[in-house]
């Protein structure tokens, strides 16, 4: 069955790019309302924005919204991952400004509000996007696929040149809470130079190291406390994945490959998904399969493993 966040939950925090005070709600929805953005500090054009992938302009640096009014949200992809991570179909994430609050660069928080207030069981059914057939776009060296599967399935290869990164790899069925206990606290990531470089062109002006993202600079993690993980930084890709493979608009049953892949380049898996009718078909699922989607099986025991 569908569900919904049981009472509405706040969060308060920064943008990331624009270092800007942001307060955001979770409220619950109706069966089959879907997921929702609303910039509530919009009042004279249409400020709600559905998160659907054929809204993302290009953009590099995180996934962004935007809807025909031209009203626009930012960084959503933590957000997104959260709810798809913790079975949450249906909700309006309510916003005062024009980013997702960045937090502590991953989903945690947002996972602790969310299950601090319940998952509410809805009746309706599950739709969900089934993989029928392989699905590939690559750029350069980097490839998303996506693959037939029972469930929604993950693996992410990185290779990076700074050595405190280097290969990672890692492989994850992403049923049965494993988002929440393996995924959710992986921090965003970057190098000391690209810091720098943004900030010197008036971008993740909220960026705080060891605050909200993982620095790197060649073998040294400048971020004081070090990594959460030894491969926290494939994980946090696998986290912004599911983050963006949630605009399908209904959760995936498929296989997932990224290999040093980013936000655009899933964006543009899903767009070569759907222009492909072979590929895919939207289904009811069957107990089976909705047991294996993410965040079924989900309570509130499973906190101890959020960061």
């Amino acid at each position: 069955m569908q569900a919904t966040i049981r009472s509405e939950v706040e969060f308060k925090g920064t943008g990331l790019h624009s270092g800007r005070p942001v307060r955001m709600r979770l409220i619950p929805a109706a069966a089959s309302f879907g997921i929702w953005f609303r910039r509530s500090d919009i009042r004279d054009s249409d400020n709600m924005i559905p998160a659907r992938y054929a809204l993302v302009p290009q953009s590099q640096l995180c996934t962004r919204l935007v809807n025909e009014a031209g009203v626009e949200v930012s960084t959503v992809e933590h957000i997104m991952a959260a709810l798809a991570g913790c079975g949450i179909h249906n909700a309006i994430v309510d916003l005062d400004a024009p980013e997702v609050p960045i937090m502590d660069g991953s989903s945690a928080e947002f996972v602790r509000g969310i299950l601090s207030r319940g998952v509410q069981v809805q009746g309706a059914p599950v739709l969900a996007v089934q993989i029928l057939e392989d699905v590939t776009v690559t750029q350069g060296d980097a490839s998303v696929t996506l693959s037939p599967s029972n469930g929604l399935s993950m693996r992410f290869d990185i290779d990076f040149e700074d050595a405190a990164i280097g290969q990672q790899s890692h492989e994850m069925d992403l049923s049965n809470g494993h988002f929440v206990r393996e995924l959710c606290d992986a921090r965003t990531f970057c190098r000391r130079a690209d810091v720098d470089a943004m900030q010197a062109n008036g971008l993740a002006l909220g960026g705080v190291p060891g605050e909200n993202a993982v620095v790197f600079d060649g073998a040294e993690v400048v971020s004081p406390g070090g990594l959460r993980r030894l491969d926290e930084p494939v994980r946090h890709k696998m986290l912004d994945a599911l983050g963006d493979l949630a605009l399908a608009g209904a959760p995936i049953l498929g296989a997932y490959h990224g290999v040093r892949a980013g936000h655009m380049l899933t964006n543009q898996l899903l767009r070569a998904l759907f222009a492909r009718p072979t590929a895919w078909r939207l289904i009811e699922c069957s107990p089976e399969q909705a047991a294996s989607l993410p965040g079924v099986g989900v309570n509130p025991a499973d906190l101890a493993a959020v960061a």
